[in-house]
């Protein structure tokens, strides 16, 4: 003969009914979903804006070589290659650790951004 278990869903807070029902899930979602939304969003533009800032360079790259081929300036690339080389490394050592910091300051969803941020870094269009 076996004895019934008692019903724990009922008097456990931390179950896994009452966490779905409007326990823990259902306060933490506005924050997640908020994250998220935000996460993608600035991943998005900043993926955006990246594309804009190396067309610039591009650009300007051409120019260079324009002018330079028609004699009109000279450029020393060594002498841009070594004054760009510090800033370059710099920037790629502490440049993703500062970005982070910077936009998730004071962020209670920061987890939620960050996974969205690289989601919206990797969207295509």
């Amino acid at each position: 003969m076996s004895v019934p278990l008692p019903n724990s869903t009922l008097t456990d807070p931390t179950s896994a009914d009452s966490v779905l029902s409007g326990g823990l899930l259902a306060s933490l979602l506005p924050d997640l979903s908020v994250g998220a939304v935000l996460g993608f969003a600035t991943g998005y533009a900043l993926k955006k804006l990246g594309r804009v800032v190396l067309l610039l360079v591009g650009l300007l790259f051409i120019t260079l070589q324009v002018l330079s081929w028609f004699d009109l300036i000279t450029v020393h690339w060594t002498r841009v290659q070594a004054l760009s080389e510090p800033w370059l490394r710099q920037g790629s050592e502490q440049g993703a650790a500062w970005l982070s910091r910077l936009l998730t300051a004071n962020l209670p969803f920061a987890g939620a951004f960050t996974a969205a941020l690289l989601v919206g870094l990797r969207a295509r269009g």
